[in-house]
């Protein structure tokens, strides 16, 4: 019997070493497949701060609990499960469904850069799309389905970067790595969001200091630095996040297009920023990034110079259409039950 006991607790020491070298296996896949999705990360960090901006202090972090709540959904039960049975069934439809989302984020990034240069055809354009919502509560609803619609696109993105960054394997392996980066990205976006979004509350609280030491002097500069500061910090972040919808979109339709057989586009934008790297060699890398950014953001600006008209003139009205028989239907189904 102490013989048998021995050998079981052998048997479940050697399998509780495989179980932790599994773990760390995943823990370290998890790193460098999130590490890999960091560039649309930033992005999706630097868009989300403009859809709190103009309401009240008090409804800033409840907002932001929102997009947070409708990213993880996004993540965990759609794009998850989403992603692993089209990696099985149907792995050639990722990079359709991938451009018609750059789209999206070219046409979204280009429409708020449509506002700043042409408001008043701009507010015809979404006056056509929708009407204009008149009460606080139908205002966050939009600006919330706006950002979760957005977050949805980037964390599509995020997840099909992951899935390509793993090895094969298992899928419940695979499907554990991207449930652990979902759930790590979600919180450290919109964690980072709501500590930017509510920095000026802590400059605040940091300038009403009353200490006469150094300290409390300290304290106040920063305080008042953060409360002044804080308004153009959040209109730089703004510009940075739509330019990061372009860019990224841009980019998405521009590596599909490779994908298909037409990589010309691909191959010059690559061998603009490596002769740009060349010619400059102190700062190869950052000038090749930029130089690359910005081809990727020149395609998503006509892409969404092309987007914006279509949307107005041929997607709103069959949508509006479509939305208009929902009443009627609704309306012969009450008749019909009236007649029960």
């Amino acid at each position: 019997m102490s013989v048998g006991l021995i050998a079981l607790f052998d048997d479940i020491a050697a399998l509780a070493k495989v179980a932790a070298a599994s773990l760390d296996d995943i823990a370290g896949q998890a790193a460098k497949a999130g590490t890999k999705a960091a560039g649309v990360v930033i992005d999706d960090a630097a868009v989300t701060p403009r859809y709190v901006t103009g309401f009240s202090a008090a409804r800033e972090l409840p907002i932001i609990g929102k997009i947070a709540l409708g990213s993880l959904k996004n993540k965990l039960l759609i794009l998850l499960p989403a992603a692993l049975i089209l990696s099985l069934v149907a792995p050639q439809a990722i990079t359709p469904l991938l451009m018609i989302g750059g789209l999206f984020l070219c046409y979204e990034g280009v429409e708020k850069v449509y506002a700043l240069v042409l408001p008043h055809a701009a507010h015809t354009h979404e006056s056509a799309l929708e009407a204009t919502s008149l009460d606080a509560q139908s205002l966050e609803d939009e600006k919330v389905a706006g950002a979760i619609k957005t977050d949805f696109i980037l964390s599509a993105e995020i997840m099909a970067i992951t899935l390509g960054a793993l090895p094969s394997g298992s899928i419940v392996t695979q499907a554990f790595i991207l449930a652990v980066v979902g759930l790590g990205i979600t919180v450290m976006v919109y964690g980072g969001v709501a500590l930017i979004v509510k920095a000026d509350d802590l400059g605040l609280m940091l300038a009403r200091v009353q200490t006469p030491s150094p300290m409390g002097s300290f304290l106040r500069a920063i305080g008042k630095g953060l409360v002044t500061g804080m308004p153009y910090f959040l209109k730089v972040l703004g510009i940075i996040g739509t330019a990061a919808m372009i860019w990224v979109g841009g980019g998405i339709i521009v590596h599909g297009l490779e994908t298909y057989g037409f990589g010309g586009l691909a191959h010059l934008i690559h061998d603009v920023g490596e002769a740009t790297a060349h010619a400059i060699p102190v700062l190869a890398s950052v000038l090749r990034w930029v130089v690359e950014a910005t081809g990727a953001g020149i395609v998503g600006i006509v892409a969404g110079l092309i987007t914006i008209p279509v949307a107005g003139y041929a997607i709103s009205p069959l949508w509006r259409y479509l939305k208009s028989l929902l009443p009627r239907r609704r309306r012969k189904e009450a008749l019909a039950d009236g007649k029960k």
